[in-house]
């Protein structure tokens, strides 16, 4: 039963008892049965805008799903980065991979980080033995470096 069905339950049980409300006890009794009409109603109000508010909510939680999903995507993992660069962003867990592209074939090599701390590694596709070097930034003037990073012609990692 809704608090407005429970008002005029106690509204029929005051005629019902032929409740006088023009006197004394009776126009107090009227007066509070009116205040919690007038409460009952004001709280369905309530309930209404709350319920279109929570649709309102669901919508936009779906739509940002699908923004999150197209920002996100799994699809999008060997774009360009921001920095202009290809990388590889796994989860946050996951160690980076970097597109690299061998200088003597042109093949397109993935590199992760167990890779470049390696310095050396050789192309699968020409076997040509390329060098990674190993340089902190030097456009960073922060006395407190919290990363490395590694300098191979197309392969600038950002965190």
């Amino acid at each position: 039963m809704t608090p407005a069905e429970k008002v005029a339950y106690i509204k029929g049980l005051m005629e019902g008892m032929e409740i006088d409300t023009s006197k004394g006890e009776g126009k107090v009794l009227a007066a509070i049965a009116d205040a919690l009409e007038d409460l009952a109603l004001g709280q369905e109000d309530l309930q209404s805008s709350i319920d279109e508010l929570n649709e309102g909510l669901d919508a936009v939680s779906d739509d940002l799903e699908l923004v999150e999903d197209l920002v996100y995507s799994e699809d999008d993992e060997d774009d360009e980065c921001c920095c202009g660069h290809h990388h590889h962003h796994g989860d946050e867990d996951d160690e980076y991979e970097y597109e690299v592209e061998c200088p003597a074939c042109g093949a397109t090599l993935i590199l992760d980080e167990t890779d470049l701390d390696q310095g050396v590694i050789e192309c699968p596709e020409c076997g040509e033995t390329l060098e990674l070097e190993l340089t902190e930034d030097e456009d960073d003037d922060d006395d407190d470096d919290d990363y490395e990073e590694y300098d191979d012609e197309d392969l600038e990692p950002e965190e």
